[in-house]
């Protein structure tokens, strides 16, 4: 199956129905894709790093030269630190979205194994990882923005299911 990072991020947002046959998409395309969303999310935060971060980290009178001076180094261990941290939540969230979805595949009567329902929540969890990502931007409470990012992922989950092998 051809398909563009720019198609699958597409059908991510618009499309739930067409997630449930990106299942059998190689891990490698999957993965691509997964890293893509990290470098978004890692870009994101290090942008607000920037633009605020060393301000609150550095903010003690007496450290204000001294943190002029190892700027330079801050900016590298910050983005390589961000990178880790968000690859390791990404890949928590979609792991337990993934286990989330495992428990509806036999009540709908489908088909599934955990592996495919695992590719299916990397998609799933566009719109919950912008959510999570602009959440503070908008005057609403990070624990609303995160119950619906959870909520929408799991409704996308939920009906890429529906499209899913029924069950023998």
């Amino acid at each position: 199956m051809k398909i563009s990072h720019m198609q699958l991020f597409i059908h991510s947002l618009t499309n739930p129905k067409k997630l449930g046959p990106y299942r059998i998409l190689s891990i490698g395309k999957v993965m691509q894709y997964a890293f893509l969303m990290i470098a978004l999310v890692t870009a994101f935060s290090f942008g607000q790093f920037i633009n605020g971060g060393t301000d609150e980290i550095f903010s003690y009178s007496e450290i204000e030269q001294y943190a002029q001076d190892v700027q330079w180094i801050v900016y590298p261990i910050a983005i390589i630190f961000l990178f880790v941290l968000n690859t390791s939540i990404y890949f928590v969230k979609v792991s337990l979205f993934a286990l989330a979805g495992q428990f509806f595949i036999k009540p709908m009567k489908r088909r599934g194994e955990y592996r495919q329902v695992w590719r299916t929540a990397v998609f799933a969890s566009t719109w919950g990882t912008f959510i999570t990502m602009f959440g503070n931007l908008f005057p609403i409470s990070p624990t609303v923005a995160t119950l619906i990012s959870i909520f929408i992922t799991m409704l996308f989950i939920i009906i890429a299911l529906t499209k899913y092998p029924i069950e023998k």
